[in-house]
Order: structure tokens, then sequence, then C-alpha cells
């Protein structure tokens, strides 16, 4: 089987890739082994919050010039940055995902600020449209707050989010809501998860009974605060709640898995496939063949020894947390190409005992030149470009870039493919 391009992984990075290159005319194969980033997103996207020495950054735009010359950021460039973050709400929006328009100062992207599940606020540059997003620390949410909760759900800490809110002074009481489909779902443990709840609350009269018994627990509150769990297939339900509950109503995110996340995937995955990709769920690259420095194919463990020939191929399946990078003692490496990889020579230097600390192996990554080529034995690899976190050179984690990388080097990478 030949392709254009292959992509190897189904994340953010890929799908956004993948989009571009079927957008232009080529002919795409993504091969997904299972979860994802955005399976764990919150429902906004990060551009840059902190430099790597840890300063706080409320232009994104304007801090690129600060960075390493190594960060993926610096290949890239300020310019092509600027042009693709005018891109984006548009890109999203053609694939069915709606986004908040970016806060801006004279037409240079500001940060906002997203509600986390522990109630404190981390900067975003874009969010979609059911998750709430403040235009600075400082902004009021309301005097007095409702925050309510599925009876059993271990995922939304009530807790934690009224102890944030109440510092900003906002004073919060914390209700219950019984839902007999729900209480359904305790019985297993397994699906008393936010998916779980968010499928139940497709029915129409599930999240109706939502609506009416946060109307009438409302005593005199202007603020209501609802678990991120409606809206899996679409979005609307959340503006419905909003028209039925008469107070200011966000919603806010649960512990992963985030069906804000989920959404945005499948809609991406449905688009790529809509323009003619093809998308292999469940299976894995392996068995790479070189023909100098040019990769020629790679088989997959479920097409067993059918080789999958393209011009050229992506590798977006993630940093160590998505095991596109592993650790073997002693070192990490890229297990399927065998790629050169980034990390300190010591140990020691992976990791703080600080589990606040900023910490060296969320930064670990697969070396690669200014075209976001990949290196192997130190020699580019002309038709292997790598996007999304498994590039080295930047700790997204550390510097809240995480969505921001996967989306500017799978435009990147694209663009690269497209111009040779």
């Amino acid at each position: 089987m030949r392709f254009d391009t292959i992509i190897i992984g189904g994340g953010l990075s890929s799908l956004v890739c993948g989009i571009r290159l079927q957008d232009r005319g080529q002919k795409c194969l993504i091969v997904s082994a299972g979860q994802n980033a955005l399976h764990f997103s919150s429902g906004a996207f990060g551009l840059l919050g902190r430099l790597p020495d840890g300063t706080v950054v409320g232009e994104p735009l304007k801090a690129i010039g600060m960075l390493p010359e190594d960060h993926p950021y610096s290949k890239i460039g300020t310019e092509k940055i600027e042009a693709y973050c005018k891109e984006v709400p548009g890109f999203f929006s053609s694939c069915g995902i709606d986004l908040h328009p970016a806060f801006t100062e004279c037409d240079v992207p500001r940060n906002g600020f997203r509600i986390t599940p522990l109630g404190t606020l981390k900067p975003a540059w874009l969010a979609m449209k059911d998750t709430e997003l403040l235009k600075s620390r400082e902004e009021s949410l309301g005097k007095k707050a409702l925050i309510v909760n599925f009876a059993g759900f271990l995922d939304f800490n009530t807790r934690f989010i009224a102890e944030g809110l109440e510092k900003r002074g906002t004073e919060c009481r914390i209700e219950i809501l019984k839902i007999k489909d729900v209480e359904n779902l305790r019985k297993n443990p397994s699906e008393m998860r936010s998916v779980g709840i968010a499928r139940v609350m497709s029915r129409e009269e599930n999240w109706k009974s939502v609506g009416n018994q946060v109307r009438e627990m409302i005593s005199g509150e202007d603020l209501v605060i609802l678990p991120e769990v409606f809206g899996l297939d679409d979005a609307v339900i959340t503006d419905w709640l909003k028209e039925m509950i008469p107070a200011k109503t966000l919603f806010i995110g649960t512990m992963p898995p985030s069906v804000p996340g989920i959404r945005a995937q499948m809609r991406l995955k449905k688009t790529f496939e809509k323009k003619g990709g093809m998308f292999l769920a469940g299976d894995t690259a392996l068995g790479p063949v070189f023909e100098g420095s040019h990769v020629a194919s790679v088989r997959t463990a479920n097409l067993g020894l059918l080789p999958l020939e393209a011009d050229n191929f992506v590798l977006a399946s993630g940093n160590l947390f998505g095991k596109g990078i592993d650790v073997v003692p002693g070192t990490v490496r890229e297990p399927v190409f065998g790629l050169d990889t980034v990390c300190p020579a010591e140990m020691n230097d992976w990791c703080d005992k600080d589990f606040y600390a900023k910490q060296n192996y969320a930064g670990f990554g697969v070396a690669t030149d200014k075209m976001m080529r990949a290196l192997k034995g130190g020699e580019v690899i002309s038709n292997l470009f790598v996007a999304g976190s498994e590039v080295a050179g930047c700790n997204s984690l550390q510097e809240g870039s995480g969505a921001g990388v996967a989306i500017m080097t799978a435009l990147y990478v694209a663009d690269n493919i497209l111009s040779d």
C-alpha cells in the first residue's frame, strides 16, 4: 500500500497535519495506537504560558524571541507562528470545533486563563466554546456560587474548586444531583467517569432533569458551576442548559478523560476521513525500512508483513507520557525508527524530587533540524519529520505550550512537506 504521507500517532498534531495535507491533495494514512493527549485535554489550548526560566508570559508572540534556539517555536519563527495563530480558529471551525475569540491587545494575542479542576487558574490561548476562559486573573466570576456535582462522581472535586473560588472572593455552596441513569453507572466503577456520565447526559430527559434540579437548588447565587460532562457528541447541550438555568453557568474540567477533548478528537478524525484520509486505529508502527538517509516503508503490528510505503513520514506519537519515546536502562530511546533523542547524560538530572519543580523528563524528545526532520546517528533523515510533543527542545508541561507546540509544528511540518 502506498501513500503520499504516513503519520504515526493519532492525536492533535497528527490530525492537524493530516487534515492540512489532505486539503492540499495528498493521500495520507494515520497509524494510531490508542489514547492520546487530547483525551486528557482541558478544552483549552496553551500557546506559551511561561519561559523556560519560569517567567510568566502575557503575550506569547512577543516572548518567542526569548526562547532558546533549539525550541520548536524558534525553529518555526515568530512570523510563521503569528500567521498560523490567525489561521487556527478558522481551521478548527471548519472541523466543527468552535472556539472563543482570542484575547488581543493591539491585534497581538494575549493569554487568558482557564479554571482547572483544582480551582486554580492556568494561562490559555484559546478555548472551546463550552470551556470558560477568563480575560485576567482578577476577573470576577460572581459573588455567590452554587457548585453542583453528581452523587458519587469523584473526578470532580467540588471542595478544591470552592477553595479556589473563595480565595477570589466568591462565596460557595455545594449541592449534589441525583439522576437515575447516573446512579446506575455507580454499580460499575469503571463507568462512573466523565465519558460514561456524558453518554447518559446525551439523553434529553437526563440533561433536562439536571437543568430543572439546578434551577430549584439556586438560592440567591449568581453563578452555577457544573462538571464538563455534557456534549460528548455536540456541545449544544451546554447552551441548552445555560438557557434553562437562571444564573451565569460555567462548566469546569474534570479529572481525565476529558469530554471536550474527546469530542475534539472525534471531530478532527471525522474531518480527516471525510477529506479522504485513512485512519488505522489500535495499531502500532514498526519495522521501518531505510534506503540510505531515506525511509522507504514501515509495517504495523496488525497488518503484519504488508509494507506501507510513502514519500514522507511524520512521527507524532508523543513523548514519554504518550510512549512515543521510552526509557531503557541508562538512556532514552525512540522505539520505531531508533532516532536520536535529547536528554541529560546523567540519570540524576532527569527529574527533581520536588514534585512541583520543573521536571526535565517532560522535555525529552527527538532531535530535529530546523525543518523538523529527524536525526539518526547525527544525520538528517530526509523524508521523516517530527511533530508535537515528540520534538525535543521544549518542556511543554512547564511552559504551558503543549497544544500550541502540537498545532504549530503540525502546520509547519505539513507546509514543509508540501513545499518540497
